[in-house]
C-alpha cells in the first residue's frame, strides 16, 4: 500500500471507512497497543531531558517539535508499505489518530453529572477531558468548560486528522496526532512553557484550517439558529488566546445560546439563557455530525480521485490499442482501429 493517498485513493478510502466504523463502535484501542500512549511516552522522556535555561529549552523543545511528529510519520510510511499487513496498519493507525467516541463519552459524563447534581463527579469527569482546574468550578462553570472542551476538540479528535491524511495519508495524520499531543502536554503556560513553544506553534498551524472548517460544519448541520452561530463565530471567534480554539466554541455557543466564559479572559456568545448540563449532549449531537461530515467528505474526495483516475486510465488504455504507429523505410505505418467495423486498418504516410 502506497503511504499516498493520491497514489492509491480507492483503498485510502477503504481504510478511513474501517477506522472510522471501529472508532465509532468500538472506541480508542488498549492503552498498551495504542501508538499516541506510545508517543506520549516519548515526548515524557524528551521533556525529562531538557536542558535548564530560557533558550535552551527553546532550542530543545524546537528539536523535539521537529524530530519526533517527522519520525513517527517516517515510520508510519514504512509499516503501511509492508506487503499484504500494511492495509490492517493503516486502519489500526489511523484509528488511533481519532478519538471521537471517547470525547462524546468523556463530555456527557460531565453533563449528566451537572445535570443530577452531582458536582464533584462532574469535576472528576472534567479532569480527564480538559486541563482546566475543576476545583471551585459552579455547576455551570463545570458544564461550559466540558461544552467548549467537546466543541474544541471535534477539530483535534477527528477533523483535523482527517484532513491530514487526505492531504498526506497516514503519515500526515499520525505527523498531526504526534504534533497535537506534544502541545496538549508541554504547550501551556506553565513550567513547560518555553519548551513547548515551538510544539504549541506547529500545532496552531497545523489547526488553521481544520478548526474553521469544523466551526463551519457545526453551523451548517446545526438543527436550528444556524443564524445566530454564524453571527457569533464571526464576532468572537478572536477573542481567545488560541487562534483556532474560538472558532469552534464561539460557533457552539452561539448555536445553543449560552455564553461560554473562562474567568479573567474570554466571553464568548450571547446571555440567552444560564447553561447547563443538558447543553454537553446537544453540543456533543452538533459536534458529532461536524466530525461525521468530515469523514465523508474526506471520504467522498478520494474516491472521486479514484473513479476520475481510473477512467483516465481507461482512457489511455484504449487509445494505446487504437493506435500503434510505425517507421519503416521513409514512411510512417499507422495501424488504427476502425470503430464502425472493429477491422485494423493500416495507413502510410510518407515522412518529410
Amino acid at each position: 500500500m502506497s503511504p499516498l493517498p493520491w497514489q492509491d485513493p480507492l483503498l485510502h478510502a477503504l481504510v478511513l471507512a474501517a477506522a472510522i466504523a471501529i472508532d465509532l463502535l468500538l472506541g480508542e484501542p488498549p492503552a498498551r497497543l495504542h501508538p499516541v500512549v506510545w508517543m506520549g511516552t516519548l515526548i515524557q522522556r524528551g521533556r525529562d531531558m531538557a536542558p535548564s535555561g530560557r533558550a535552551g529549552r527553546l532550542l530543545w523543545g524546537l528539536f523535539l517539535a521537529l524530530v519526533l511528529p517527522t519520525g513517527c510519520a517516517l515510520l508510519a510510511a514504512g509499516l503501511v508499505m509492508i506487503p499484504w499487513v500494511g492495509p490492517l496498519l493503516a486502519v489500526w493507525l489511523l484509528t488511533s489518530s481519532l478519538s471521537i467516541r471517547m470525547l462524546g463519552e468523556a463530555g456527557v459524563r460531565v453533563g449528566d453529572a451537572v445535570a443530577e447534581g452531582r458536582i464533584e463527579d462532574a469535576r472528576e469527569g472534567l479532569s480527564w477531558l480538559c486541563s482546566r482546574s475543576p476545583a471551585g468550578l459552579t455547576g455551570a462553570e463545570l458544564a461550559g468548560a466540558a461544552t467548549e472542551s467537546v466543541a474544541e476538540n471535534a477539530s483535534d479528535s477527528a477533523v483535523a486528522p482527517l484532513l491530514w491524511f487526505l492531504i498526506g495519508g497516514v503519515p500526515g495524520a499520525v505527523l498531526y496526532r504526534c504534533m497535537n499531543t506534544m502541545d496538549a502536554m508541554i504547550g501551556y503556560r506553565d513550567r513547560y512553557f518555553w519548551l513547548g513553544k515551538p510544539a504549541a506553534r506547529l500545532d496552531d498551524l497545523l489547526n488553521l484550517i481544520p478548526a474553521r472548517l469544523t466551526a463551519v460544519l457545526m453551523v451548517l448541520l446545526a438543527d436550528r439558529d444556524r443564524g445566530r452561530g454564524m453571527r457569533c463565530m464571526l464576532r468572537d471567534a478572536a477573542k481567545t488566546d488560541s487562534p483556532n480554539a474560538g472558532w469552534p466554541m464561539s460557533a457552539m455557543a452561539g448555536l445553543l445560546g449560552v455564553q461560554l466564559t473562562k474567568r479573567g479572559q474570554y466571553t464568548l456568545g450571547d446571555d440567552i439563557r444560564p447553561i447547563c448540563g443538558e447543553d454537553v449532549r446537544r453540543c456533543w449531537r452538533i459536534s458529532r455530525r461536524a466530525m461525521v461530515a468530515s469523514a465523508v467528505l474526506v471520504g467522498g474526495a478520494l474516491v472521486g480521485q479514484g473513479l476520475v483516475g481510473q477512467g483516465l486510465s481507461r482512457q489511455g488504455d484504449h487509445l494505446d490499442e487504437g493506435v500503434a504507429v510505425l517507421v519503416t523505410d521513409g514512411a510512417v505505418v499507422e495501424e488504427a482501429q476502425d470503430d464502425r467495423s472493429g477491422v485494423a486498418r493500416l495507413e502510410h504516410h510518407p515522412v518529410r
